[in-house]
């Protein structure tokens, strides 16, 4: 892996573009970048299904260069399976270069996918620094470039990659300070209200099968006396005869 394969590294052309921030306000730059490596798995990465490491070195100035390949759940549009067959793969590969700076506590990532470039190719880079208001939070400003070569559709793809990219950005940053919650000793407070409100759900969802439950079973019992009672009525009948 050549050391300017992100620097250098320029997003497809003819693409829409969206820029994100945030902002860890508890945590310096040692712990998101320790919690970068650690972030897989989260409660919210269950897109994420593989993560590898591929290639890893050190350059003479002392800058950790790395490359992952990730597999993640692919969920089409309706719209955009009717454009492919039946047994495209669901599942879309990406790779991640990665920078790590020590010196300057910055790290650099770039992503792009490397299946479903004919549909799509979204590329992502992510600049992790030092916040320029308070030395102790770390500022992450994430770019994305989405294009497509689809003829007729590109403007919708890209306009539903965007959308995609923002929902799983919110993913993200929510699995990110999930991560660094646990490695800071802290409970992942909005994370547990989260899982709160997933057992209430489940509750609910179990309370539902129940009443449908003995639903069924009424409607079977009831079926069963209707039975017994045509039984009783025809024996009655060949009594009398």
């Amino acid at each position: 892996m050549k050391t300017h394969l992100i620097t250098n590294q320029q997003p497809s052309s003819f693409s829409e573009e969206r820029n994100d921030y945030h902002t860890f306000h508890v945590s310096s730059t040692d712990q998101v970048f320790a919690a970068f490596w650690q972030r897989y798995p989260n409660p919210y990465s269950k897109h994420v299904l593989t993560e590898d490491i591929v290639h890893r070195e050190v350059t003479p100035d002392q800058k950790l260069l790395s490359r992952r390949l990730l597999t993640k759940t692919n969920r089409m549009p309706r719209w955009a399976e009717r454009l492919f067959p039946a047994n495209v793969a669901h599942s879309v590969y990406i790779l991640e270069d990665s920078i790590v700076d020590p010196q300057n506590q910055t790290m650099t990532t770039f992503t792009w996918n490397i299946n479903h470039a004919r549909l799509m190719v979204v590329e992502e880079r992510c600049v992790y620094c030092v916040n320029s208001d308070n030395s102790s939070w770390t500022e992450i400003r994430r770019e994305a470039w989405v294009s497509s070569s689809l003829f007729g559709v590109s403007r919708a793809v890209q306009e539903f990659g965007l959308a995609r990219f923002k929902s799983n950005g919110t993913k993200t940053m929510k699995g990110f300070e999930y991560i660094l919650a646990k490695l800071q000793g802290e409970a992942p407070s909005r994370t547990l209200v989260e899982t709160a409100k997933e057992a209430k759900e489940k509750a609910k969802e179990m309370a539902l099968a129940a009443t449908e439950k003995a639903k069924d079973l009424a409607n079977k019992a009831a079926t069963k006396q209707q039975q017994q009672q045509q039984q009783q009525q025809q024996q009655q009948q060949q009594q009398l005869v």
